[in-house]
């Protein structure tokens, strides 16, 4: 190979690791996202038309997802625990929609209610009479240090965000496969990949998630038409931190904090959207400079704990201070 070649071939491969590098900067998901958002199929185009269940529908993600749902022509299947709520994302849906009626189903639901899933699923059958896409989004959060938590919020985390959501999973999937189609969506945390301070159990709860539907996938290897995904995403403006629990299991959040450094809950959800309409397994969304942790987590684990370390330290100071948590990736905490 001649020299000038050398030359072509290497400022070629300059020039597109500048072009990704810039592209990072600026990036708020995984480069397998991202590109499908530009060159792949668009969700209104892929989701038209299909049965859609979502649970934790009643607001957050899952009521954004809801409306930009019905804006593609999705029928859908909103679930949560309080009907009053669902009733109103109902209501929105069809305002933004063409949509009719009987084209949103509001089926209340609680996850801690493990017994009544196997009903709740065939009532969702009927009414549609099949179901081609299950999106697991409820759960709660948590906001409060391992040696003040009582263990009944650590049970309760595991009853609602792994068990519930393996529950209603089970009863979804032999109807998928009979039907041999479908896709299970299930929306984890960065902390289901990273650990993070005053999420212990949490994260636990999300590890778990990981760990059942990446082993899932792969016990599903004959069904290639059935995808199993999820979303990871990092700070999101929701009411997840007003809802998380805390020290005790009744005891509410004192102080939720401002939303202002999060990603907007419409850009999540069209990515979410994007994802499923290109059959995306792992996604990846946040705002810099969280995503850069999920790409440190990945592939540099040592310096991330090093990171990690110094930057939980400062989380915890803030909450041990009263201030936002969250916030302490961005400012410093004030003192007296």
């Amino acid at each position: 190979m001649d020299c000038c070649m050398v030359t072509a071939l290497w400022s070629f491969a300059s020039v597109y690791a500048l072009l990704h590098f810039l592209c990072f900067i600026f990036a708020d998901a995984d480069f397998t996202l991202l590109w499908s958002s530009l060159f792949g199929h668009r969700p209104e185009n892929k989701l038209k038309g299909l049965v859609v269940w979502i649970t934790g529908a009643s607001s957050g993600i899952g009521e954004e997802l809801a409306y930009q749902l019905a804006k593609c022509g999705s029928c859908l299947i909103l679930s949560a625990r309080r009907e009053d709520e669902l009733n109103r994302v109902k209501r929105g849906c069809l305002e933004r929609s063409n949509l009719q009626d009987v084209d949103v189903l509001v089926l209340p639901l609680d996850l801690l209610e493990r017994s009544s899933h196997e009903e709740k699923t065939k009532a969702a059958i009927q009414f549609f009479g099949h179901i081609d896409v299950l999106i697991n989004n409820g759960g709660r959060s948590q906001r409060s240090l391992c040696l003040e938590t009582s263990f009944d919020v650590y049970q309760a985390l595991m009853e609602l965000n792994f068990l519930g959501t393996v529950s209603i999973t089970k009863q979804v999937l032999p109807h998928m496969t009979q039907r041999g189609s479908g896709s299970i969506v299930t929306v984890s945390s960065v902390v289901g990949i990273a650990g993070a301070p005053l999420a212990t159990g949490y994260s636990a709860s999300k590890h778990a998630l990981q760990g059942f539907f990446n082993s899932l996938r792969s016990e599903l290897s004959d069904f290639p038409n059935i995808l199993i995904s999820t979303v990871l995403p990092g700070p999101v403006q929701s009411q997840i931190v007003q809802n998380a629990f805390t020290e005790e299991v009744t005891k509410p959040v004192t102080a939720a904090g401002n939303q202002e450094h999060k990603m907007p809950t419409s850009r999540c959800v069209r990515l979410m959207l994007v994802g499923i309409a290109n059959n995306v397994k792992e996604m990846w969304i946040a705002n810099q400079p969280f995503l850069l942790f999920y790409y440190t987590w990945q592939y540099a684990p040592t310096f991330a704990w090093f990171i990690t370390n110094i930057l939980g330290r400062k989380r915890v100071q803030h909450f041990k201070a009263g201030l936002d948590a969250d916030s302490a990736y961005f400012t410093k905490p004030k003192t007296s």
